[in-house]
């Protein structure tokens, strides 16, 4: 059983959370499908990079809580901090992106 960084068994999976979509129920978190496809993708690359949200965080300079957050929701990623991201990873942003891209909407509702 995987732990939060609160060390709380209530936040168990970071993979279950995100799927169930947590942020839905957060005042002005994103809740759009793409913005889920995009936190399911940064979850993704973080583990195929074989980087723990701590382990990220600390590349970052950041505490845990900062990965945690945006992985589940509660706070946003700004075009900056996500390249950041990225290139922690070692990921090209275009590559990222792209299945990102394709699934966009054509409008913001």
């Amino acid at each position: 059983m995987n732990y939060s960084y609160f060390g709380s068994n209530q936040l168990t999976d970071v993979e279950q959370l995100v799927e169930h979509d947590r942020s839905k129920t957060l005042a002005g978190a994103a809740h759009t499908e793409t913005y889920l496809l995009f936190r399911r993708n940064l979850v993704e690359v973080r583990k195929a990079a074989a980087l723990s949200q701590a382990g990220l965080a600390k590349m970052l300079g950041k505490p845990p809580s900062y990965v945690a957050k945006y992985e589940l929701g509660e706070r946003r990623l700004d075009v900056v901090e996500m390249c950041v991201i990225l290139k922690c990873i070692g990921m090209e942003p275009h590559q990222f992106l792209q299945p990102i891209f394709e699934n966009a909407p054509t409008t913001l509702r």
